[in-house]
């Protein structure tokens, strides 16, 4: 199967993360209309903090919602550069989703046994309702990257070896994330241009391996979407 993609280019990384922001209260109204809740799998990195801080102070039906993770590095549960550390801090602290419909990556306990500990908690969760993920300088989400071999059957991976530190970290794979209503990707910044040419080109990149059954949603702004990637 090949990715099918809807792309929206805004001005600015503000305008991204504000559509975005939108998009999930419509997408969490219509699963809670469907089916009576609303799975969000969450990304880590600036563009998504600021669509958090939209959240923050967005009046939604909480109780109804459960929170995921797409990746987390191994860090102590407490390091200032744990995704799930930022997304409760500027988001999850602020509104009342019950704690134990908050379902955090284990990765202080080490990429293997964290990973198979997420891959009960991932199996148990799907479908989800949307899952929100951005895009590394070198086309990697997540903690996807590229050249990294793994089982293309399990749910969630242990990672080693991430180019970009910490090298140990745990991803929900292409088939959990792939598993989804809705997909966005947010994309901002000048130092995405090369690797948003390359996914246009129909590349091997992480990025183009997430394939749900409907089209992808990619919100990037002009700075990243560069005349030369048409």
């Amino acid at each position: 199967m090949q990715q099918t993609s809807r792309w929206h280019t805004l001005e600015t990384a503000d305008q991204v993360a504000d559509a975005v922001y939108q998009q999930i209260l419509a997408a969490a109204d219509q699963a809670i209309a469907d089916h009576g809740h609303f799975k969000l799998v969450l990304a880590g990195g600036s563009t998504p903090e600021k669509v958090y801080h939209l959240l923050a102070n967005a009046k939604a039906d909480w109780a109804r919602w459960f929170i995921y993770y797409g990746d987390e590095r191994c860090l102590a549960i407490d390091h200032a550069e744990r995704n799930s550390l930022m997304a409760e801090t500027v988001f999850l602290s602020k509104v009342s989703i019950p704690y134990e419909q908050i379902f955090t990556i284990p990765a202080e306990l080490g990429p293997e046994l964290a990973a198979q500990q997420y891959q009960q908690v991932v199996a148990k969760a799907l479908p989800f309702d949307m899952v929100l993920l951005g895009m590394g300088e070198d086309g990697h989400t997540a903690s996807l990257f590229p050249g990294h071999q793994h089982n293309t059957d399990e749910l969630a991976h242990a990672v080693y070896n991430s180019p970009k530190p910490p090298p140990e970290r745990v991803s929900i794979s292409a088939l959990g994330l792939s598993n989804t209503e809705q997909l966005i990707f947010l994309i901002t910044g000048e130092n995405k241009q090369a690797a948003v040419k390359s996914w246009r080109l129909g590349e091997d990149l992480p990025v183009a391996a997430i394939i749900p059954k409907k089209a992808v949603d990619i919100y990037i702004d002009k700075a990243a979407y560069h005349s030369e990637s048409a």
